[in-house]
């Protein structure tokens, strides 16, 4: 049965003034997809045409100028894919026994080494430019997946590690005492009893960590070159000083978006999970 203050209108204006701020807040967002979309089957001629030009004739010749020939976006949409998936897999591998580690193991310097973790997050990237440019040019790791990568894992890792925290500290301490007093040992207790439950975290972990390694562009823009040259860097290509080939442009980054949005859809849920975990972490224990 429905509560009898759900017909009341105060209830119905709330729920509306909600609604109405909800698509406000969705039409905001999507509005620079929207448009950009819009961008992207324009010819030139109509992208600059003032005032905007509304009703056109679609065309896809911007996506077959970037998917093909000498300026095709191919071989970048590639460097994106080795550099994120290859980030994104050394990490949960170092991250998830850190942060079991972390959360779960009494051992010495543990909030020191707790502090160095965060820490590293609050380091101004820009400001590790030119460290780690020096460094990667010493051993000749500039322009190199090997190298790029590493770097990637200096702001990934630490991120994956504390957002794992959190899901491994939830886990009951009961259910390892069990395994443990059965002699599964550290490891077989690790793989068989906590891992299981905390799958939907290292989910989200991987998806964060898959994203914002996708989306990268300041290391990836100094540190590389003709050879390691991600997407979110390609783009600058028809960018220039005489002008700048929006239509091309927008073709490009709605071929370099594809893949965070089919992503974001696809785990949208864990997505919100991850968000929110912190939030309900406190009143979630007993």
């Amino acid at each position: 049965m429905s509560s009898p203050t759900a017909h009341k209108p105060g209830a119905v204006a709330r729920r509306l003034l909600m609604l109405i701020a909800a698509a406000c807040l969705v039409l905001i967002w999507a509005f620079p997809v929207v448009w950009g979309f819009l961008t992207s089957l324009k010819t030139e001629r109509d992208v600059l045409a003032w005032p905007p030009v509304l009703f056109f004739t679609p065309t896809l010749d911007n996506y077959r100028a970037v998917l093909e020939g000498n300026r095709s976006i191919l071989p970048n949409l590639w460097s994106s894919l080795v550099l994120t998936t290859s980030a994104t897999v050394i990490t949960m591998l170092f991250a998830v026994p850190a942060a079991y580690a972390m959360a779960r193991l009494r051992m010495r310097f543990k909030r020191t080494t707790g502090f160095y973790v965060l820490a590293t997050q609050m380091l101004p990237p820009v400001g590790l430019i030119i460290p780690y440019y020096i460094v990667l040019q010493k051993v000749g790791g500039l322009d190199s997946y090997a190298g790029i990568t590493t770097i990637y894992l200096t702001f990934s890792l630490p991120f994956a590690i504390w957002l794992m925290i959190t899901y491994f500290e939830d886990i009951p301490f009961e259910m390892e005492e069990a395994a443990l007093l059965d002699r599964a040992g550290r490891l077989r207790t690790l793989w068989y009893v906590i891992l299981p439950q905390v799958r939907g975290g290292m989910a989200v972990t991987t998806i964060f960590v898959f994203l914002n390694a996708w989306n990268e562009f300041l290391f990836a823009v100094v540190l590389g070159g003709n050879t390691v040259r991600p997407v979110t860097v390609a783009m600058y290509n028809f960018i220039s000083v005489e002008q700048t080939q929006w239509a091309l442009l927008s073709a490009a980054a709605m071929l370099a978006m594809a893949p965070v949005i089919v992503i974001g859809l696809a785990a949208q849920r864990h997505i919100v999970k991850g968000l929110t975990v912190g939030a309900v972490k406190g009143g979630g224990r007993r």
